[in-house]
């Protein structure tokens, strides 16, 4: 098999370990429970994690052992004010994503690629109840911003919903073409423009430049353009939906998921028609979304008045307590807001911020030693054929948690952990994955 090209002809035996199908299960238990940021889908998906890691029994590491420094630095600062409990959350954190970083390491080559298709199709599930959510305006699923309807699927929270398709889809470029999986792909970046999440979009983008410096602009743009622009039809008819003051138009949006998958799926087979029809394509979603601009003005803008006072807000407090941090959960961010009054925010939207705030610059250090130890990990397994879509997905979270707060949500850590796990080389015993050269 060239070392590109992933999921072969898979032996119909190939199952995932019972420690990977735990992980997998805090995953989806995440998703369905809001991301897992309220105790119950905290405490299901961080006891499946726990279990799948004690069963796994992984040798130890130096992601491991930083995720455990930091998870007692968090504790360290929540006891010294007095509330160690407050330090739950981070500790929580740092267990479900090394936890399914760990896990995922130990998985055979022909696992990974199935773990990869798996994580692929929980994405691509996300992204068609978000799309469901706003077509049929289900209020539990969407949420509603500056008169926007807003795809959040079972997350909840459009910007999480965001980072985890843009995750998943740039891992679905390095799976193999089928028609499976290329729609899998198309529904991804169908989702991420229903979430009109900015961030989301700017993390896809950073994702698929990953792509086109390990694996080939041409293979990349080969892989991506025909979901893309499928996805850009998807969204484009979805545009008149989207308003909250005006009437749902489901006959249209249904209309132009079907045209949208019939772009993706078909669009490889025009030959020669291929790249004029695709510049037609391009040119009319630009059309649209010109056309609907004065709608979506506030999502097409990186202005964001609220984000800004509350990160200079977060800089006054970190200027207070720089090395150790005002302690875990006490990161509120009060700003004027011309004749509104004082405003008050919890996230800063921006971890790594809101890391310093909270934990000072030791906590800070210590999470970006758990990214650098990831990213060392990460290309000492190149060679592998999942290798590039890792990367890419992991610089997709790092990348959008600059934008929001992601690293509350398990969903986000998990996804980000299995598909790390995904381009590490093995550390089951007897396999060799990767190269260290």
């Amino acid at each position: 098999m060239v070392a590109g090209d992933v999921v072969g002809a898979r032996r119909e035996s190939v199952a995932l370990p019972l420690p990977v199908l735990l992980v997998v299960a805090g995953f989806a238990a995440a998703v369905v429970a809001q991301g897992g940021y309220y105790l119950p889908g905290r405490v299901m998906s961080g006891l499946l994690v726990g279990v799948a890691v004690v069963l796994a029994r992984p040798r130890p590491n130096l992601v491991g052992a930083l995720g455990g420094a930091f998870a007692l630095w968090a504790a360290v600062r929540g006891l010294l004010e007095g509330d160690v409990l407050s330090a739950l959350p981070a500790v929580a954190a740092a267990g479900v994503f090394v936890g399914a970083v760990l896990v995922a390491a130990q998985a055979g080559q022909e696992q990974r690629e199935l773990l990869a298709t798996v994580v692929v199709g929980v994405g691509a599930l996300v992204a068609f109840t978000g799309w469901v959510a706003v077509v049929f305006r289900v209020p539990s699923w969407t949420t509603v911003a500056e008169g926007l309807l807003r795809a959040a699927s079972t997350l909840t929270y459009p910007n999480a919903a965001a980072a985890v398709m843009a995750a998943a889809a740039v891992l679905s470029l390095v799976v193999r073409p089928t028609l499976l999986t290329v729609a899998m792909t198309f529904l991804l970046c169908t989702g991420i423009g229903a979430t009109m999440s900015r961030a989301g979009w700017i993390a896809l983008a950073a994702g698929l430049v990953v792509l086109c410096v390990f694996r080939g602009f041409k293979t990349t743009v080969a892989a991506a353009a025909p979901p893309l622009l499928g996805a850009a039809v998807a969204v484009a008819a979805l545009l008149p939906t989207m308003r909250l003051a005006d009437e749902p138009q489901r006959l249209v949006a249904v209309a132009g998921l079907v045209a949208g998958a019939l772009v993706a799926l078909g669009l490889r087979r025009l030959g020669r028609f291929v790249v004029p029809v695709a510049v037609l394509l391009a040119a009319g979603g630009a059309a649209a979304a010109v056309g609907f601009a004065d709608r979506l003005s506030t999502r097409v803008s990186f202005s964001s008045p609220d984000r800004s006072q509350a990160a200079q807000a977060a800089l006054e407090l970190v200027v207070k307590s720089p090395v150790l941090g005002v302690g875990p959960g006490n990161g509120s961010f009060f700003f004027e807001r011309g004749n509104e009054g004082t405003r008050v925010m919890r996230y800063v939207h921006n971890e790594y911020l809101q890391v310093l705030v909270e934990l000072g610059a030791v906590g800070l250090l210590l999470a970006l030693g758990v990214v650098a130890a990831v990213l060392i990990a990460l290309w000492r397994g190149r060679g592998t054929p999942l290798w590039a879509g890792a990367v890419a997905a992991v610089v997709v979270v790092l990348v959008h948690s600059g934008f929001d707060f992601l690293w509350h949500l398990p969903v986000v850590l998990i996804v980000a952990g299995l598909c790390a796990g995904l381009g590490f080389p093995s550390t089951r015993d007897g396999e060799v994955e990767g190269t260290t050269a």
